[in-house]
């Protein structure tokens, strides 16, 4: 009893701290090296980026894979490591082999980098930023994207468990110097001068310091830009009668950098996204709830007219989640449990036996802990109580049986009907252990799959034997014990509903017996033939390998031909946003990503983008 109590209070203590998840991560053990070089052409990407760094990373141990895309302004490496090796350590002997590659790597060319520490189901929180209506003049695509990296991005760096925080869409600010050729051949002054003058005239500089009495004082130069006049002012040449400055042979004006994305929302226009990124192996559930506290806190930091409004929350597809698989086990626990009651004929003992279904199951919620294994789809979701119930239905039986049959006549004193207990528990455990084994020995197979198959099938495989183990233990201690308490009463019944149900089962098995040992060879033969018959269907069956999950949102595509500019995937996909809000009264709204984020984890063209349509809750009214 004590046993059993200490593995509920662990189970219970364990469920609250279990990692949630929606599905298993079966991302690659990998580290990603991104290069931005605005101005190169694919062809150049490849030939001074991608390939000195490729032939560098060839060298570094336990490396199962090298790939790379080199596109317009991009480069991104891929270097896939052993599932057993430490992330940190491929990380290391990757920057060091970045910093010899840089040699190879022209000046100017690009600075490669590594990219987060996250996984493919890292980005747990995406939102939009977009302006209030009437506040559309006052913050365009250029303020908004300033509004996120300086204010927004800012205060989500640092929680626990974000790794990263992604920028997508707007216009990255800059300053730009735009020169008159005229003018810089009339003073005959050439373009790296100008350039050197405006690094020189935009810094800062430090005089060390010097004593006065007894006061210490610091010395600095005050010469970094704050103003566009300021830029305006910088002196390119100090020669002759008067300076000339940098607004005598160019104009400055605020622009933005190249981008290789944007973001729509609704069909209204231009927005600006965000995606927090999760370190690999923290909880989900856990960070996402930092994220959205952190969140309502920063709505109360932006300007007025600044709405900041989530689209994707992985909070709401792992409640999904779990809320299917309380379903699925509820229905399963509550038809065995009835099943057992029905046929076991002793709603004691069915009780008995239903009762090892919550304490293996939290038994294999403790090991699930203990061993890294997260509670999701997968995991629980494959879970069949008939397995775990089997050896405690048949110590059950035989103690029934062999009561009723030893106290048929009621004189049995209670040490002589414990020692009765006692003895058929240990007389059928060998055959009840034998079975659960052999249920175990069917998931064996499954412990050796690697690569993507075996993140994906190891947690259920797992799970299951950890709940029969469970069941195993119990089946040996706490059913004989509780059939000792609650049984030891028992006597035969003749003519109870399960009596009833299962003579009428026997009475119809018995002539299909007699038939199969009259026709053995006729049985043999459709046997031979449906088997033959069941092959054929499975080469023409489809195939499904996780159980259904209803997200509730859609993700679509949208491409255009090569070569199209993302101005005019942005007005294409305002028409779509368009169709999908006023055909579709079910649709709450519709983000589309085109090309590629700020961190390109996922690089993706400047023709195709990624459609997000978010539907309403299904119990809210649509008209």
């Amino acid at each position: 009893m004590v046993g059993t109590l200490a593995i509920v209070g662990w189970g219970i203590y364990n469920t609250s701290h279990l990692p949630l998840d929606a599905v298993p991560d079966i991302t690659d053990n990998q580290v990603q090296i991104i290069t931005s070089s605005p101005d190169l052409s694919a062809q150049e990407v490849e030939r001074f980026i991608t390939y000195p760094l490729e032939i560098e990373m060839g060298n570094i141990p336990k490396v199962e894979q090298i790939r790379s895309i080199s596109r317009f302004g991009l480069s991104v490496i891929t270097i896939v490591f052993e599932e057993k090796a430490d992330i940190y350590w491929a990380r290391e002997h990757i920057n060091q082999k970045i910093q010899k590659a840089k040699t190879n790597i022209p000046p100017g060319y690009g600075n490669p980098e590594m990219g987060p520490i996250s996984t493919g189901l890292g980005e747990i929180y995406q939102y939009v930023i977009y302006p209030a209506d009437g506040y559309e003049d006052q913050f365009d695509a250029t303020e908004l994207r300033s509004i996120q990296d300086w204010v927004i991005k800012r205060q989500l760096t640092g929680l626990k468990g974000v790794v990263e925080v992604n920028s997508s869409g707007g216009y990255l600010k800059q300053y730009e110097v735009s020169l008159d050729q005229g003018k810089m051949k009339a003073f005959g002054i050439p373009l790296h001068e100008i350039y050197d003058a405006v690094a020189a005239g935009n810094a800062n500089s430090g005089g060390s310091y010097i004593e006065k009495e007894n006061q210490t004082y610091f010395i600095r130069g005050e010469g970094l830009a704050t103003t566009m006049e300021d830029l305006e002012n910088i002196v390119v040449r100090s020669g002759g009668v008067s300076p000339i400055l940098l607004k005598n042979i160019a104009s400055v004006n605020i622009g933005h950098a190249p981008r290789f994305g944007a973001v729509t929302l609704n069909g209204k226009g231009e927005v600006v996204a965000g995606q927090v990124m999760m370190l690999k192996g923290e909880n989900s559930m856990e960070v996402t709830k930092r994220v959205k506290s952190r969140i309502e806190e920063i709505k109360k930091t932006l300007p007025e007219g600044v709405i900041l409004e989530p689209y994707l929350d992985r909070a709401k597809l792992v409640n999904q989640t779990t809320n299917t698989v309380i379903k699925n086990l509820t229905e399963g626990a509550l038809i065995v449990i009835f099943i057992l009651v029905l046929l076991l004929g002793n709603f004691r003992a069915g009780l008995i036996v239903a009762s090892v279904i919550p304490i293996s199951m939290l038994f294999a919620v403790s090991c699930m802990r203990i061993f890294g294994v997260s509670a999701n789809l997968m995991s629980l979701g494959a879970i069949d109580f008939g397995l775990i119930v089997d050896g405690a239905v048949i110590v059950v039986e035989a103690i029934l049986h062999h009561l009723g049959v030893k106290n048929k006549s009621g004189q049995l004193t209670q040490q002589q009907k414990s020692n009765e207990v006692f003895k058929s528990a240990a007389g059928i455990r060998t055959s009840a252990a034998f079975g659960e084994i052999i249920i175990l020995m069917v998931y064996l197979p499954i412990f050796f799959l690697r690569g993507v198959e075996g993140k994906m099938f190891m947690p259920m495989a797992q799970t299951v034997s950890f709940a029969i183990l469970g069941a195993l233990i119990l089946s040996s201690t706490y059913v004989p014990m509780m059939a000792d308490l609650l049984l030891r009463n028992a006597t035969l019944r003749d003519n109870t509903l399960s009596d009833k149900i299962m003579n009428f089962l026997s009475r119809t098995y018995e002539p299909i017996r007699r038939l199969a040992f009259r026709f053995k060879y006729m049985v043999l033969a459709s046997i031979l033939a449906l088997f033959i018959f069941s092959i054929w269907m499975l080469t023409r069956m489809g195939s499904e390998f996780i159980p259904t999950l209803e997200e509730g949102d859609f993700a679509l595509h949208q491409i255009l031909p090569a070569g199209s500019s993302i101005r005019k995937g942005v007005e294409v996909s305002a028409k779509l946003q368009d169709i999908l809000m006023s055909k579709f009264p079910e649709v709450d709204k519709v983000v589309t990503k085109i090309g590629t984020a700020e961190i390109p984890t996922d690089i993706m063209p400047l023709e195709a983008g990624d459609i997000y349509v978010i539907m309403k809750p299904e119990r809210m009214d649509l008209s």
